[in-house]
């Protein structure tokens, strides 16, 4: 048989609303269950506004159907031990349809979990088609978003399905699609085989294995075309991964294939190959409408899934990198930390840090640079990464902020950016500390209301002011020392005078409690005053211990 191509003159495909990524929402909740930030889609999803949804417990303004309250307590469990948590919900305010809620652990802020929601897609005949319309999209894991098109597809629809990713849209997130004539560089992401389990069609068609579907193919006609390909047989590769299945039945003769274009957003994301055996009938132009269907709410869920996976990694990547892990605290202090991005950025233009230093001491850093988001975070990175260094070298305080004002000076793109220096030595009960245009620190000494210390201000960081005068502070057993950015107590509903007072007020009743942990201490200030945030908030609490 040979091959046909029904792109432009064959049948039109059925149109259809096409889900994408205004179908994805996110949100954070910390670790009781409280929204801590509110994306733009949740808004568009949901109709809730950021400021309805921050700070309140999820279950009372958003998953108040029946049972709901249990789903998200099994879900903070699930995360809290670092486990991912999926289920399908609908009823309450989630408005109408059903919801995929995933929940995934959020590292390093605190605790938390990550929601992501994606609305379920409507459910058009055949059943096979419905089927597979409430499967997908279940998972934004892209091997398993595969897999649940090839389980759709087999046995309602094929014999045979395999699944391929364009290679340069994962590796290289290359958003063109292949010219006719050059073949197609392509990753299998499933297989499945009427007559074998899915385990050992996987194992049979490598998952995961690049390739190169050659110019002739019918796979890279359909992704240069961007039409489905009619055809007789497979590719010699192909054929021979078929054959070779080991499972000691003959293989499956099949004698119709269709190669079908993955598009989403009009690029070429991939391609499905499908099969019937002889006892099946040959795919018609009713089978090609059919699997265009499938085809286009498949393309959509592997590419958010592919988005998913990238923006994932990408975060990883920050958090890592940008965001300070497990530090080295002297056994005679203890320290907490608190850091929450404004909105939906994973990370902008505050930085803390805290470094070890001789003698059992410690040095704290928290910065702020102006904005938030990737420009921010570019500018951020370069101070956080010279500030470590300095302070590693164990110079005097205003020393590291006078090469610190230097270095920023010559970052062509640094905006405006502040940052506070303090050096604890828990044996000596005492603290060398200098600013940099920055807020000054509060300081709760044992049994007594917080106080704002006054220090020499400095100039920020960039503007070449090179004095910077450090200052000598006794720190009595079981002082904490509060350092902190202006989004915790500034916005352009609260003056920073009334945050200031707060942030006061706040410290004196959280740390009142002689029980009371640092840890604590701080998730009661970030939930106190955050409601007014429009910046990144930072907030670092160190105690000597008593």
């Amino acid at each position: 048989m040979k091959s046909q191509v029904t792109g432009n003159g064959g049948p039109a495909l059925p149109r259809r609303h096409e889900p994408d990524l205004a179908d994805l929402a996110t949100f954070i909740l910390d670790r009781h269950g409280r929204v801590t930030s509110w994306s733009v889609t949740a808004t568009r999803m949901f109709g809730h506004s950021a400021g309805a949804m921050t700070g309140h417990d999820v279950c009372d303004v958003l998953m108040t159907g029946p049972g709901q309250r249990e789903l998200v307590d099994r879900a903070l469990a699930e995360v809290g031990h670092g486990r991912v948590w999926t289920a399908t919900v609908a009823g309450g305010r989630l408005g109408d349809g059903r919801f995929a809620i995933r929940c995934e652990p959020l590292a390093g802020l605190g605790g938390g979990a990550v929601v992501i929601a994606q609305r379920a897609w409507p459910q058009p005949a055949p059943s096979w088609l419905s089927q597979a319309a409430a499967r997908m999209g279940s998972s934004l894991d892209l091997s398993q978003t595969a897999a649940e098109v090839a389980d759709a597809a087999v046995p309602g629809f094929a014999d045979l399905t395999i699944i391929y990713a364009a290679e340069r849209l994962l590796a290289a997130d290359a958003l063109t699609s292949p010219a006719a004539g050059h073949g197609a560089v392509v990753r299998r992401l499933a297989a499945r085989r009427a007559d074998l389990s899915a385990d050992v069609s996987d194992k049979m068609m490598r998952t995961g294995e690049v390739l190169v579907l050659g110019p002739g193919t019918p796979g890279s006609r359909a992704m240069a075309t961007s039409g489905p390909v009619l055809f007789g047989e497979l590719d010699p590769e192909t054929a021979q991964r078929l054959s070779g299945n080991g499972s000691g039945k003959p293989t499956a003769e099949y004698t119709s294939y269709m190669a079908m274009p993955l598009v989403a957003r009009g690029v070429v994301v991939g391609c499905a190959i499908f099969g019937r055996t002889p006892a099946s009938p040959a795919f018609n132009p009713g089978d090609v409408a059919l699997a265009g269907e499938l085809a286009s709410r498949a393309a959509v869920c592997i590419d958010n899934a592919r988005l998913y996976d990238q923006e994932r990694r990408t975060a990883a990547a920050l958090q890592q990198g940008l965001l300070p892990g497990q530090p080295q605290v002297p056994d005679g202090l203890e320290v907490a930390h608190y850091y929450l991005p404004v909105g939906a950025s994973v990370i902008g233009g505050d930085w803390h840090d805290i470094v070890p230093l001789s003698g059992g001491r410690a040095a704290l850093i928290v910065g702020d640079a102006m904005g938030h988001g990737p420009e921010a975070a570019a500018v951020m990175v370069q101070l956080r990464t010279a500030a470590h260094t300095l302070a590693d070298l164990d110079l005097p305080p205003e020393q590291v902020l006078r090469r610190l004002d230097k270095m920023a000076a010559e970052i062509a793109t640094a905006p405006f950016a502040t940052c506070i220096y303090a050096v604890i030595d828990p044996a000596a009960g005492s603290c060398e500390i200098v600013q940099a245009g920055h807020l000054p620190p509060v300081l709760v000494p044992p049994g007594r209301a917080a106080v704002l210390l006054d220090l020499p201000p400095g100039l920020p960081l960039g503007l070449g002011g090179e004095s910077f005068q450090a200052t000598h502070l006794t720190l009595p057993p079981g002082s904490t020392l509060a350092l902190y950015t202006d989004g915790l107590v500034e916005s352009r509903t609260r003056t920073l005078d009334v945050g200031l007072a707060a942030l006061r007020q706040v410290l004196s009743q959280a740390l009142a409690g002689p029980r009371t942990t640092l840890v604590e201490a701080c998730d009661i200030v970030s939930h106190e005053l955050r409601e007014h945030r429009e910046d990144d908030i930072t907030l670092v609490l160190a105690r000597i211990r008593g």
